[in-house]
Parts: structure tokens; C-alpha cells; sequence
């Protein structure tokens, strides 16, 4: 049996090929549970982003394996089956290798991005509810999951902005500390600013003003922020009570002159005002930078600052890679041994079943035993067992994904009799993993 991972992303499709492959929470419930229609897949696990749709899976063979993969995706997104230059996979090792890499946030269109260890925590518990995982994507996903957390812990990858609108944020952080006593002026109903006054709600920003050309459009955005909707021919006088004004209207002039900031910063004391202009053509005149008390920051300011983020995370994630390494080389030795479990399991429960009744057996001809005598006996008939087992299970380690492997598992299976206790082979083959392929 073999890991692999089948998937596309914004690597390898275009963006109106990956949205025909983005599924629902229901879609994907479905899906995994059509899973046993397919005799070629063992476990699975669909993880579906705005960048990316991938399947893990343990198949019994890779090739008939992918091909089941791909009938499944394609199925599910009701596409031409002819993807083959948009579909990546990936094979044991490699595909361990890119499950730490996505959780990590090393191979999203922007590294160190929050989202994607929640996505891949929701995917994996997904699967598992559904009952699509077992032995091998639990310790998978379990361990993908802890390298990203450790990654986030270990490195400085996700502590600095890389948008424009979270470089915004942390500039006025920078300015002003806790944002809860401070009041937003939004100017303009442009994506950015919008997702800039976003941002800013989110750190706990006291008030929202929005203006607009367009009022209605300043009502509609208001409410989003809970905020107050502010006519676009008086938005001087609510600029007083400002701490924070984000300006995005797309005027072929400036809408904001030094004249007034010159005018209104007397009126407002020992309280510093940040302007962050992302609107091209410009909002502000670039003369108001000079007035006491004003912050004025412009797209291009911004976008330095992302810039400069963007070359940190690059340097954090090259300590990220030696995380992964390690980890990846953790996992794969744990591999090693996951295909002999189920019979090491099974010979040392039947052994421990022996123990027990003949334990059971003698104590009942010797009734008045003293409690001390008691436990030495059964400390006694322990550490048999214990001895008697120790080297056919260092003997049963050594042949993990040896060529000795099967001759070992069957030698084992026949002189212990182990198919009369616990689970038959059909159920091994299915929790089973051959890590090393032959």
C-alpha cells in the first residue's frame, strides 16, 4: 500500500480551472462518502482552499490508485477528465514532504499566511467524521497539523505583514498601540480601503466613519462595520474626530489639501493623525505630510513595507525547511514500523491472554496466598512473557521494509496461530501501511 496525494493549485491551474474545483463542506462530505465505491482507495482526506483542491489518500497501488483519485475529483467537479497539465502528485516521502509544506504555509501564494493550518485542521476533521482515515492519515495529518504549529512557534514566518491593508494596520499600531479608543474615517468604497477598514475593526477600532460619493454606498458599507455613514461634502468636519483616515476613492484630484489638515490639526491637541492614502491617483496632497501631527502614508510607502515583510518571511522560511526536514525524517522512520504493528499488537495481547488465565488458574489452588506473594507472582509471570516476546520483536523491527518483511509477518502469523485472536487479515489490509515501496 502506497501515500500519495493527487490535487491541483495556483501553481499548476489557472484560476478558472481551480474554480470549478472548489467544493462545499457538503460537496466534500459527499464525496468521502462515495470513498468505498472505490476499491483502489483505503483512506482519504479532501482538502479544498481558494487556492487549491487536494486528495491524500493510502491506495494499494499508485498508478490504478491516482487514476481513482482523479475520477473522483473530476467526478465530484463535474469537469472534461482531460486535466492532466493541471493535476500535480506526489508519492510517499513527497507527499509527506508537501502535506508539512502546506501546513506550514511554505507553498501558499503567500507564505506564512494564517489561514491554511485551520483548512487543513477542518479537512482532516472532515475525513474523520465522515470515517475515511485511519492508521496512516491520522498519524499523517495529526503530525502535519503539530509542524504547523511548531513552524508558527519556532520562526518568525507569520509575524509581519505582507498586504498592503495588514501594512496599513500595523502601521497605526506602530502610531497609536491599543487601537480602542481610536476612530476610523473610511473615504472612498474601494476594495481595499474596505478590506483596510476591515482589518482595523478586527484590532478593536472604537468608531467607523464611511463617506461616499454615493451615499447609499457609505449606508451599505456602514452597516457592515456597525459604523456611521457620513455625506461626502462634509467629511472635513468629521475628520476632527478621526484618528485614522484610510482614503481610496479613485478622484483624478486631490480630495484632502494641506490647507485643511493645516486647519483642523489646532483643534485637535496632542492627538497625532494618520492618513493612509492607497487610492492612484493620490487622495492627499503630498504637501499635508509636513503639518504637525500628520502621518501620511501613501501606496507606495506601503508597499515597501510589504516588500520588506515579504524578504523576512523568505529568510524565516529557510528555517522553516530545516523543521520540516526533521520532521519529515521523524515521520517516515514511524512509518517504518506501521505495517508490522498489527501482528506485534496481536502476539503481544494473545501472549498477555495466556498470562492471565494460567496466572487465573494457579492462584486458585493457592486460596490463602499473602497479597506480597500474590503480586510477586504475577510480576513473575510478567517479566516470562516479557523475555519470551523480546526477540521475536526485535527480530519482526529489523525486518521492517526488508526483503524479510513478509517472510517474518507469515512466520509470526502461523506459530502463534494469531488469525484466532482479534482482527482477521482483511481488516490489516485496510489499517495496514508498506511504506517502502518495492
Amino acid at each position: 500500500m502506497q501515500l500519495v496525494a493527487l490535487g491541483l493549485n495556483h501553481k499548476t491551474a489557472s484560476v478558472d480551472v481551480r474554480e470549478c474545483f472548489t467544493f462545499s463542506e457538503d460537496q466534500i462530505k459527499q464525496a468521502l462518502s462515495r470513498v468505498h465505491e472505490y476499491d483502489e482507495i483505503q483512506e482519504c482526506v479532501i482538502l479544498c482552499t481558494c487556492n487549491r483542491t487536494e486528495m491524500y489518500a493510502v491506495v494499494d497501488e499508485a498508478e490504478a490508485g491516482l487514476a481513482a483519485m482523479e475520477q473522483l475529483l473530476t467526478r465530484m467537479a463535474q469537469a472534461a477528465p482531460d486535466l492532466e497539465n493541471d493535476f500535480f502528485c506526489h508519492l510517499e516521502d513527497d507527499c509527506i514532504s508537501h502535506l508539512f509544506r502546506v501546513s506550514a504555509s511554505l507553498d501558499s501564494l503567500i507564505i506564512g499566511e494564517g489561514q491554511i493550518l485551520s483548512q487543513v485542521k477542518k479537512a482532516y476533521s472532515i475525513a474523520r467524521d465522515v470515517g475515511t482515515t485511519d492508521a496512516v492519515l491520522n498519524t499523517l495529518f495529526n503530525r502535519a497539523i503539530a509542524v504547523g504549529k511548531r513552524v508558527r512557534a519556532e520562526t518568525r514566518i507569520a509575524h509581519s505583514a505582507v498586504s498592503v491593508s495588514y501594512a496599513a494596520v500595523e502601521l497605526a499600531k506602530k502610531v497609536f498601540g491599543d487601537l480602542s479608543s481610536s476612530n476610523v474615517l473610511l473615504l472612498g468604497a474601494g476594495q481595499m480601503g474596505e478590506l483596510t477598514a476591515r482589518h482595523l475593526v478586527e484590532n478593536g477600532v472604537k468608531a467607523v466613519f464611511v463617506s461616499n460619493r454615493k451615499y447609499e454606498r457609505a449606508q451599505q458599507l456602514a452597516e457592515r462595520f456597525q459604523g456611521v455613514a457620513v455625506p461626502f461634502e462634509g467629511f472635513m468636519k468629521k475628520a476632527v474626530d478621526a484618528d485614522i483616515i484610510i482614503t481610496s476613492t479613485g478622484a483624478p484630484h486631490y480630495i484632502i489639501r494641506a490647507w485643511d489638515l493645516a486647519h483642523i490639526m489646532p483643534t485637535r491637541p496632542d492627538r497625532p493623525l494618520i492618513i493612509i492614502d492607497i487610492a492612484v491617483p493620490r487622495d492627499v496632497e503630498p504637501e499635508a505630510a509636513a503639518i504637525a501631527g500628520v502621518k501620511l502614508y501613501n501606496i507606495d510607502a506601503l508597499e515597501a513595507v510589504v516588500e520588506s515583510n515579504l524578504r523576512l518571511r523568505e529568510q524565516e522560511a529557510k528555517l522553516a525547511e530545516i523543521i520540516l526536514q526533521e520532521e519529515l525524517e521523524t515521520l517516515v522512520e514511524r512509518f517504518r514500523y506501521l505495517t508490522l504493528r498489527p501482528v506485534m499488537v496481536r502476539l503481544t495481547d494473545k501472549a498477555e491472554a495466556i498470562r492471565q488465565r494460567e496466572l487465573k488458574r494457579a492462584l486458585v489452588k493457592v486460596p490463602d496466598i499473602a497479597p506480597e506473594e500474590r503480586k510477586a507472582m504475577e510480576n513473575l509471570s510478567k517479566m516470562i512473557v516479557r523475555k519470551l516476546l523480546r526477540d521475536p520483536m526485535v527480530r519482526i523491527n529489523e525486518a521492517a521494509c526488508s526483503d524479510d518483511e513478509d517472510f517474518y509477518l507469515e512466520a509470526i502469523r502461523d506459530l502463534f496461530k494469531l488469525e484466532a485472536i482479534g482482527e482477521g487479515r482483511h481488516r490489516e489490509k485496510n489499517s495496514c501501511y508498506r511504506y517502502a515501496s518495492k
